[in-house]
């Protein structure tokens, strides 16, 4: 008994340490390693203090009593050789130790609510103790310890209970929020392990420590009600335009300043008016889960409970969101379920066993990321994954979820040669256990949060992704439409002298535009690793270029399916994104990348302001070709409609630099035509090409349509027309 708690090995301490009574007599232990003395007292008894019996030299002090009042609080004095000091012995509250365990694996939400470091008070002798209740999850360690300032970081001091569902259990009274803490645990050899950040930790510290911290999540009041009841709208007949923002190098702090990064307070104070000026109505933010690397963008998360400290604590992102909310502005995270990294703090060999990871590495190493792969179809990983999903949406009111590598979890071949993955039970290559997951986590979200969302990172055919799971559906709300980007930005980047043998890349996805919800992403993933910028896509000299993106912009708000675009697209810059810099927002002096910008504010406002662009996005009637055949003069035109039918918007684009004149396009009906946006306008930097602002219906049937009007396209331009 006294070397297994010198040795932190102790796996079961509440039947060495506090009072045992048997019969008459009970036996209380106390546990100090470098203690001198250890009184015990009763504060609110009569019964008088006692020292307690050093037994040699262990640090193990005992006292038999015959009249120990055992409903009673009690406290004990430790004197060593440099101090003495009193606390309250969490070895007396067993029973509110193992308090947590008894809810965990009801359903997902409690495991948030139960696990991790819990702010608590428990009732004992008429009054209320205030302290942390400690659960952790690792069923094959021989012993874990909670460390952390508190203890001197001495696994000795503090040795948790294992219970019979895995999870080690531990009410350390008098401990509130803001203390650092970690696990020291031990495998099944009883070897040392590095020691662990908590997998359920609301609160982290960076490097060198990547230290948990208690943290309170009830202090924080919201001011956002309005925007939640707002949110319940339906979210396919309403505008989405996202903004994807990198916290980290969206805007950097003055030189002056000493600070890395801009805060979440300062972020407030700059990104929320520029997104609301913008005209988005929402931003994306990649990973903000706890990452020890600032190079891996957050997609190597270690902290799934924690947002990121780099810039500020869990209130302060609070804040954040709250801010955007008031502003009227979703915000959407993106969430990394797929894998997790190595690092010795983190979820990789937990306990010295495959915790959290599939055990064979055909399936629980990831090659493209050389990290970690969940296992799928291990309960606890399950739950604890569906919790995490869950925990943002409640705690941090977070509007969407967008998952990433969502391919990868699907098929058990991804980027793995022959020989290098285990096939399903049906000899297939499709990941059951993921499916499994995906689908329940699905439904969790949308039970629990019906006016929140969630978007599908996902690069394959895979039947039904953005469909309800009792449809056969993955139950995702909306996908990115990766085939779309991919065809699109592969035909833009070619010299208009060659699209017309390209024509089907960029009119293709009309073939299967109702197959899913689809997001139009133009992302991050495009402008980094060596793809350049998005200008710099762009064929031709430097005014063909942006002459290109505004175009190709256009189009896209055109399209069926929300949208979305990475931060620095709208500045039209040359340089390829940095995530240890800023974007280059010193271009704003020069009129191209003030024109470019300034389309981009109007696209998002004018999509916002006309249903026809966003209300029947999802449905067939929402879109008609007008024209998708010519690709000899590389123009395409089509019309968008809205539900009610009354309101019809026809876009043209014209992707050669030769301008079209007395270009006729079919139309539905004898209204006049009003011109609501041109991207050659010269304030967008354009050629100023001399357009029609309105345009007369003729009784002249053109592409299938009774009436068509004449109209000019200017050069290498999309141009938009309503009825009026």
């Amino acid at each position: 008994m006294k070397q297994t708690l010198a040795q932190a090995s102790c796996a079961a301490p509440f039947s060495l340490l506090g009072p045992e009574k048997n019969k008459q007599i009970t036996t209380l232990r106390a546990w100090h390693p470098d203690a001198v003395k250890i009184h015990v007292s009763w504060p609110n008894s009569s019964t008088p203090s006692s020292e307690l019996s050093l037994d040699t030299s262990s640090g193990l002090f005992t006292a038999e009593f015959t009249d120990f009042p055992e409903s009673s609080l009690y406290t004990l004095e430790v004197i060593t050789a440099e101090k003495t000091f009193s606390y309250t012995d969490p070895y007396q509250f067993k029973e509110e130790a193992f308090h947590a365990v008894h809810f965990i694996d009801h359903e997902p939400m409690n495991l948030y609510h139960q696990a991790g470091a819990q702010l608590t008070s428990v009732e004992r002798d008429n009054q209320n103790v205030d302290g942390t209740r400690f659960s952790v999850y690792a069923p094959n360690a021989s012993a874990v310890s909670v460390i952390g300032d508190f203890n001197g970081w001495d696994g000795r001091l503090h040795p948790m209970e294992k219970t019979s569902m895995g999870f080690w259990v531990l009410f350390v009274p008098e401990l509130g929020e803001g203390q650092r803490y970690k696990y020291q645990v031990k495998d099944g050899a009883g070897n040392a392990l590095p020691h662990k950040s908590d997998p359920i930790g609301f609160s982290a510290e960076q490097y060198p420590s990547h230290a948990s911290l208690v943290y309170n999540h009830n202090t924080y009041q919201w001011n956002d009600s309005d925007w939640m009841e707002a949110r319940k709208q339906d979210k396919y007949e309403n505008p989405m335009s996202i903004y994807e923002v990198h916290l980290g190098s969206w805007k950097r702090p003055d030189e002056e300043n000493e600070n890395r990064y801009l805060s979440y307070k300062s972020l407030a104070a700059t990104l929320i008016p520029y997104v609301k000026d913008m005209g988005y109505t929402h931003i994306e933010l990649m990973p903000v889960s706890e990452f020890p690397f600032d190079g891996s963008w957050g997609y190597q998360p270690v902290g799934m409970f924690s947002p990121t400290s780099r810039f500020g604590d869990p209130d302060e992102f609070k804040c954040f969101v709250d801010q955007c909310h008031q502003a009227g502005i979703g915000v959407i995270i993106d969430w990394v379920p797929a894998h997790f990294p190595e690092d010795g703090h983190g979820l990789a060999r937990f306990d010295g066993s495959c915790v959290y990871e599939y055990e064979d590495p055909r399936k629980g190493w990831h090659p493209d990321w050389n990290s970690c792969i969940y296992d799928f179809g291990k309960d606890t990983v399950r739950q604890f994954l569906v919790a995490n999903a869950l925990f943002w949406l409640d705690k941090f009111h977070i509007d969407g979820l967008r998952v990433d590598a969502v391919a990868s979890m699907l098929y058990l071949d991804y980027s793995r040669n022959d020989g290098e993955w285990i096939p399903n039970v049906d000899g297939g290559n499709e990941n059951y256990e993921a499916i499994s997951l995906l689908r329940w986590c699905n439904e969790e979200v949308y039970k629990h949060f019906p006016d929140a969302m969630t978007i599908a990172e996902e690069s394959t055919s895979f039947p039904k992704v953005s469909r309800p799971v009792f449809e056969g559906g993955l139950g995702f709300g909306f996908k990115w439409n990766m085939g779309w980007m991919h065809d699109s930005l592969h035909y833009i980047s070619k010299d208009p002298a060659y699209r017309r043998y390209h024509h089907g890349d960029i009119t293709f996805s009309m073939v299967y535009a109702y197959d899913e919800s689809f997001v139009l992403p133009i992302s991050h993933d495009e402008v980094v690793h060596g793809k350049g910028s998005l200008i710099g896509k762009m064929p031709g000299d430097e005014w063909q270029q942006a002459a290109n993106q505004r175009s190709y912009a256009a189009f896209m708000y055109g399209h069926p399916g929300k949208k979305l675009n990475f931060m620095g697209n709208e500045l039209g810059q040359s340089r390829e994104w940095n995530h240890d810099g800023q974007l280059d927002w010193d271009l704003l002096e020069y009129p191209k990348h003030k024109g470019m910008q300034a389309l981009y504010r109007d696209l998002n406002h004018m999509y916002k302001a006309f249903p026809a662009l966003y209300d029947n996005d999802h449905n067939h009637k929402g879109f008609m070709w007008l024209d998708h055949e010519n690709a000899d003069q590389s123009v395409v035109s089509f019309v968008r409609r809205s539900q009610t039918g009354s309101q019809r918007i026809y876009v043209v684009t014209n992707f050669t630099p030769i301008p079209r004149e007395h270009f006729r396009i079919g139309v539905e009906d004898d209204r006049q035509l009003k011109l609501i946006l041109n991207t050659d306008n010269s304030v967008y930097w354009g050629s100023d090409f001399d357009v029609q602002p309105r345009l007369n219906a003729e009784v002249c049937p053109w592409n299938n349509q009774p009436f068509s009007v004449q109209l000019t396209i200017p050069p290498l331009a999309t141009v938009f027309y309503v009825t009026d």
